[in-house]
């Protein structure tokens, strides 16, 4: 794992990596570390290859330090799994299945065998960038963005799957909607999705109630 730390103000790290799976093992490690009470640090915030630290004592020191820790692969299964119903219903569907080369009925299954990581949070409040699916099923953006995309869609791009939070423009592909509440700021977090949490999306028809729950 090549690890590259940058110094951002006075007490603040962004720590560059060379691939999605080492900054979340590198989030998960240093998650580990803070509840143990060998790292002080305010805030950890995870991206596609890069987490940053905010709220250090000795930025200077982690920096140099990092590049010599050993950091395990993140653990799979070692949590319960949020499940989120999910209709495969969307209407890119069809393009995502000829780009699978599979019948559209294998869309959900494919899709829905995943086992699903939050890599990390961003583009609107409560969207998660989940991970899981095979490299075999990348899918690129569409060529041309919707203006507005539903909130509860359920979309792909690239190596990652998404669920809309709230309506917005979009350029993912959709296959499908849920009517789980991703963003909700009367709740404790307000966010169902956290980066680690493992995710898991079940298949159901007609319209669901929106809970939630482990599995």
């Amino acid at each position: 794992m090549t690890v590259r730390a940058l110094p951002v103000g006075d007490r603040a790290l962004l720590v560059e990596l060379d691939s999605g799976e080492a900054a979340q093992a590198l989030h998960a490690e240093l998650l580990r570390r803070r509840a143990a009470g060998a790292l002080t640090v305010r805030e950890i915030v995870p991206a596609a290859r890069t987490v940053l630290l905010d709220g250090l004592d000795e930025p200077g020191r982690l920096a140099v330090e990092l590049p010599g820790w050993e950091v395990p692969p993140v653990a799979t299964r070692t949590q319960e799994a949020i499940e989120i119903p999910v209709r495969y219903d969307g209407p890119d569907l069809p393009d995502v299945a000829a780009l699978w080369g599979v019948p559209e009925t294998e869309v959900a299954r494919i899709h829905s065998a995943a086992d699903f990581r939050v890599a990390f949070c961003g583009f609107a409040p409560g969207f998660g960038y989940l991970t899981g699916l095979p490299p075999a099923y990348d899918v690129p953006r569409r060529p041309t963005p919707r203006t507005a995309v539903p909130a509860g869609s359920v979309a792909l791009a690239g190596p990652y799957t998404g669920v809309y939070p709230r309506a917005s423009p979009g350029g993912w592909q959709l296959i499908g909607t849920t009517d789980v509440v991703l963003w909700d700021h009367t709740r404790v977090p307000a966010s169902l999705l956290s980066p680690g949490a493992r995710v898991r999306l079940v298949p159901v028809t007609g319209r669901g109630d929106g809970a939630v729950g482990p599995s």
